[in-house]
């Protein structure tokens, strides 16, 4: 992709994609962006909703999609306390690309090859042996 820099005051379409790719790159930040695109989630929905994400890392994910604008997130002072998360008007627009993505899924996610579960970390479970 050439860069488009005619003047100095000129928008570089490859700077603009880069910051583009940077809101939604991350290991989860897409899963949690097509689960709220479905629904609002409370916290624990949502973590039960993504096998093998830690909750430290759903928290760090919601709280940049947050700052970025993406994501919105609702207190309600209740007790217990109740949290929601949601996308915002602007994560709305890019429900097509998300669409275009289910579409290329349908289309081709059958002749790509399976990747082993290797996401997160796996429950540590021992057998005892009766003596």
């Amino acid at each position: 992709m050439e860069k488009h820099t005619t003047d100095a005051g000129a928008i570089n379409m490859h700077d603009e994609m880069r910051r583009a790719f940077g809101l939604l790159s991350g290991k989860w930040k897409l899963e949690i962006m097509w689960l709220l695109h479905q629904r609002v989630f409370r916290f624990g929905e949502l973590r039960k909703a993504i096998p093998g994400i830690t909750q430290h890392m759903l928290t760090v994910q919601l709280r940049e999609l947050e700052a970025d604008g993406l994501v919105l997130r609702t207190i309600f002072p209740e007790v217990p306390l109740r949290v929601e998360y949601e996308i915002t008007a602007k994560a709305r627009g890019l429900t097509p690309t998300l669409e275009a993505l289910m579409a290329w899924w349908q289309e081709f996610g059958d002749t790509l090859p399976a990747r082993p579960e290797g996401r997160g970390r796996k429950a540590n479970i021992t057998k005892k042996t009766a003596r």
